[in-house]
């Protein structure tokens, strides 16, 4: 809808959202309930970086075995992958802000249909 109506500066930041936020969920899911979690686990998830987010959800080996198997999914993640909490007072074009929704939302060469199939 963002993108609908020419908003692209928050259609960009929201989808960048929606990814940090599944990866939180990823390390949060490693944690049982009523256990008390690793302080360096939680130390590295306060973070927007999602190169880190994957790295403390353990999924850095997948990523880098997806990445080598399915270029597609490759250049999807080099398009999202350095995204800034500070983009949100960015200027970002129509074409941006395409490029990075589907980076993130391809159906199967998409960033978050590969966090959810390793979640």
């Amino acid at each position: 809808m963002l993108l609908k109506n020419g908003r692209y500066d928050n259609a960009y930041y929201f989808v960048g959202i929606a990814l940090e936020c599944a990866l939180k969920a990823c390390i949060a899911r490693r944690t049982n309930r009523h256990d008390f979690p690793d302080k360096q686990i939680v130390i590295d998830s306060w973070t927007h970086n999602l190169s880190k987010l994957v790295k403390t959800a353990n999924l850095d080996a997948f990523l880098s075995s997806k990445m080598n198997s399915e270029p597609p999914f490759a250049r999807n993640w080099l398009v999202v992958k350095d995204l800034d909490v500070d983009s949100r007072y960015e200027f970002h074009s129509r074409r941006d802000a395409l490029d990075f929704y589907q980076a993130a939302t391809k159906r199967t060469t998409g960033v978050m249909n590969w966090i959810r199939e390793n979640w």
